[in-house]
């Protein structure tokens, strides 16, 4: 059974109820729907209520580089699933297109044939080469995990976070998806109280909790993908697993209670707005050749009629 969001007066988020429930407050006139920019269905009541006590709610984030999966689980429902398309290559396309530009300028005008000490060279404004910032596409990345987080925590009332921990196989030495991971534990730590899980650990839980995984295509914007893993990893803050120990044997179970229902699923994505866009890369390349055609002849006829 679905959750819808409740509100209080006040703008502070309280449990969930059945939607049932929140369909007879609207008609009862007691709550009002609650606009937000998850376009996730949610009330806020319009009296105050009898208690404010709430129970523990966690969100489960399993990053990625294209896509990444975001699950808010309380004990006895599962209450939203996200799923993320991410900035990463659009990001990385327009910091190469922005570099090639950069460098035609300044090829521009620098006069390579005079002395270097005549050169026109631009000082510059500040130092650059500093070793502890984020690349564009990894922020763009992180960044609108922490946007969808900080929606949610609006929504519900979130008691702890858990944040996939990411390391890569072998000696590869880089991966986008591990770079950044430290810088964003700080930010999710300032919103609610912060744990990390490995990716076997999540694999162990989401099989317990019967949730399938989707490994051939990982770009379907289905639950199943990468949202189930953020269903398992707010599970975690519920059910852990314990080893016993015997002379003759050994083994494990799972101590906790924890319920995984049918939610609503959201498909998210960044808008593609420019902030500002002086002019485009090749700004011929968009118009038909027919116009270009035409163009060309305009101007064959009026260096004619000069």
């Amino acid at each position: 059974m679905q959750r819808v969001p409740v509100i209080s007066p006040g703008g502070h988020p309280l449990m969930p109820t059945k939607a049932s429930r929140a369909r007879r407050w609207l008609r009862q006139g007691k709550a009002k729907v609650y606009p937000n920019d998850l376009n996730v269905f949610a009330i806020q009541l319009i009296f105050n209520p009898s208690g404010h006590d709430t129970q523990d709610v966690a969100i489960g984030i399993d990053p990625g580089k294209l896509f990444s999966g975001v699950g808010v689980q309380s004990y006895k429902a599962t209450l939203l699933l996200l799923h993320l398309i991410l900035p990463f290559p659009n990001v990385t396309k327009k910091i190469t297109a922005r570099r090639i530009l950069r460098r035609a300028r300044r090829g521009r005008r620098i006069n390579r044939k005079l002395p270097y000490k005549q050169r026109c060279h631009k000082a510059k404004r500040f130092d650059n080469r500093v070793h502890k910032k984020l690349p564009p596409s990894i922020r763009a990345n992180r960044q609108l995990e922490l946007r969808v987080v900080k929606k949610i925590v609006r929504l519900f009332p979130i008691s702890n976070i858990v944040y996939e921990y990411i390391k890569a196989r072998g000696d590869k030495g880089f991966s986008p998806v591990m770079v950044g991971q430290k810088v964003m534990l700080k930010w999710l730590e300032k919103l609610a109280p912060t744990t990390t899980q490995y990716g076997w650990q999540t694999s162990n839980l989401r099989q317990w909790l019967k949730l399938t995984k989707e490994k051939s295509d990982k770009s379907k914007a289905v639950a199943e993908t990468h949202s189930n893993d953020g269903v398992a990893l707010a599970a975690s803050h519920f059910v852990k697993w314990k080893d016993w120990h015997d002379k003759n044997a050994h083994g494990g179970y799972w101590d906790g209670e924890v319920v995984a229902t049918v939610a609503p699923f959201k498909v998210i994505a960044r808008v593609g707005v420019y902030r500002r866009q002086l002019h485009f890369s090749n700004p011929d390349s968009h118009k038909p050749k027919a116009d270009l055609a035409k163009l060309r002849v305009s101007k064959v006829k009026t260096l004619a009629q000069t």
